[in-house]
């Protein structure tokens, strides 16, 4: 994987359907490719770069003039079948002295089953090793066969971390209370439980718990202009969904959701699109466009983008621009319509542009603004 020159394209965006508006033309700098599918990035401080996770199991960094660093060492040992691998990668927010990176991965254990684990190490000073990983989380039971493991993580701003889970296929356990599959959780910077979680003390309850009733969550951001939490995840055929977790919220997988099953027929525990008991989405799409990672824009850098919600799309191979209004979205455009590669990540980064990774075997770290 050597580093690869940037070379600037512009991408005019394509009219996806009638509903969605004509983004204006985007410029997009090509940074780096042959990237096997890489699932997550953060940057690092100091114009030091970012890190950048492959799903194989390696953990790199990028730097411009420099390209793609050997792989950094003392990553966990990972589950990479199916959808599972190495996932997220988010800095503490006290690296600056702790110099904590936070990994989530799958894991495996017995019967070939696997779940999402989260742990963090401390980055050297020649950025080359992880040392001391520590996985303080465990996803329990185990029951993935290798789907629906969730992953992304953000902390808040008084330093908790949260940590969404999809219900690994099984879709009942999104409702079970007693188990993490399709959970939002919340922890500690340390991995311990807060105690103002609102299932603390509640008896057959796992205390970790904020949010559930979830099934395949991709994307989770903090909304600078609130301190929410935002989450999107997969819905199955139609219903992908952007929700705003809550405290002891049910968000309704699989009782309430407004997809039907891959064979057309309706999902075997669905009461409807609205099911009283659980909280409606803050927006959903009829089809699927396999949304994935999610960055709110409140950089001065580029005006035109100032306050707008970017997210990823897997299926439709593009990435969403969505207008807000407080929760509501009132405008969604397609940027990346004619490039068609599987966007997996999306971040801003401390320079105001966005930062795109592809997942592909050949996928690819993007740099854009827009082109006027």
């Amino acid at each position: 994987m050597t580093p690869f020159p940037s070379r600037p394209l512009i991408a005019a965006t394509l009219l996806f359907s009638s509903t969605f508006a004509l983004a204006a033309e985007t410029k997009v700098d090509v940074l780096q490719t042959n990237l096997p599918h890489p699932w997550a990035l953060d940057f690092l401080p100091d114009n030091q770069g970012m890190l950048i996770t492959l799903r194989g199991g390696e953990l790199h960094r990028w730097q411009q003039g420099e390209g793609l660093s050997e792989p950094i060492s003392g990553v966990p040992v990972v589950w990479a079948h199916g959808q599972g691998g190495l996932l997220d990668v988010v800095l503490a927010p006290d690296f600056a002295s702790s110099r904590r990176v936070w990994l989530s991965f799958s894991e495996g254990g017995s019967g070939n089953k696997a779940g999402t684990a989260v742990g963090y190490g401390t980055l050297s000073q020649d950025m080359k090793r992880l040392e001391n990983f520590k996985v303080v989380f465990r996803q329990t039971p185990k029951l993935s066969t290798g789907n629906h493991f969730g992953g992304r993580m953000a902390f808040d701003d008084k330093g908790h971390l949260f940590i969404a889970l999809g219900e690994n296929n099984e879709r009942a356990t999104a409702q079970d209370l007693d188990k993490l599959q399709g959970k939002v959780v919340r922890l500690n910077a340390d991995g311990t439980v807060p105690q103002d979680n609102p299932f603390v003390g509640k008896q057959g309850v796992r205390p970790e718990i904020w949010s559930y009733g979830h099934r395949n969550p991709q994307g989770l951001a903090i909304n600078p202009v609130n301190g929410e939490l935002w989450l999107n995840e997969h819905g199955p055929r139609g219903g992908d969904e952007i929700n705003i977790p809550q405290a002891g919220k049910n968000y309704g997988w699989p009782l309430a959701t407004w997809g039907v099953n891959y064979s057309g027929l309706k999902i075997p525990e669905a009461k409807g699109g609205e099911v009283e008991g659980t909280e409606q989405p803050a927006h959903y799409w009829k089809v699927s466009p396999a949304i994935s990672g999610m960055a709110f824009y409140q950089s001065g850098t580029f005006p035109q983008w100032k306050g707008k919600l970017f997210i990823g799309a897997l299926k439709e191979k593009n990435l969403i621009e969505l207008t807000l209004s407080g929760d509501k979205v009132t405008n969604e455009q397609r940027l990346l319509g004619d490039r068609k590669k599987r966007i997996r990540d999306v971040r801003v980064g401390p320079d105001g542009y966005l930062y795109v990774l592809t997942d592909e075997s050949d996928g690819e770290l993007l740099k854009l603004s827009p082109s006027a």
